[in-house]
């Protein structure tokens, strides 16, 4: 079964770092761009970061200097550091793979595998 799991999320004050993780298992991503998103209370889910099977990066620009997106090949992994966080960075984080776009993608219509989420909450 194919399928991605994600973890790390939690309640941290403002300022401080947190570092999600998404394991994929069923088969092997090391090609396919993976991307995270997420979907605060209220809101639409909104693209992160992506990361693609070279290596490739993209940010929102909400993110950019503070968020980092890794991946590790040999593990079937992908990782989103999250420094300085925020208050208006509080949502349900998501992790997805792409399998038809060799970049690094930003539209959700371009991933077709998503994880169940896992949830982030910065206090002030």
């Amino acid at each position: 079964q194919v399928q991605l799991v994600e973890s790390g999320g939690g309640l941290v004050q403002a300022g401080l770092s947190l570092r999600l993780s998404c394991a994929a298992s069923g088969r092997t991503f090391s090609r396919y761009a993976m991307g995270w998103f997420r979907q605060a209370p209220g809101k639409e889910r909104e693209f992160v970061a992506s990361i693609s099977g070279s290596g490739s990066t993209r940010y929102t620009d909400s993110v950019k200097g503070r968020f980092t997106i890794s991946r590790d090949n040999a593990k079937n992994t992908v990782d989103l550091q999250m420094n300085s966080l925020k208050p208006e960075d509080t949502a349900v984080y998501y992790c997805a793979v792409s399998f038809s776009v060799l970049r690094a993608p930003s539209s959700s219509n371009d991933y077709s595998l998503w994880g169940q989420g896992t949830p982030v909450t910065v206090s002030s």
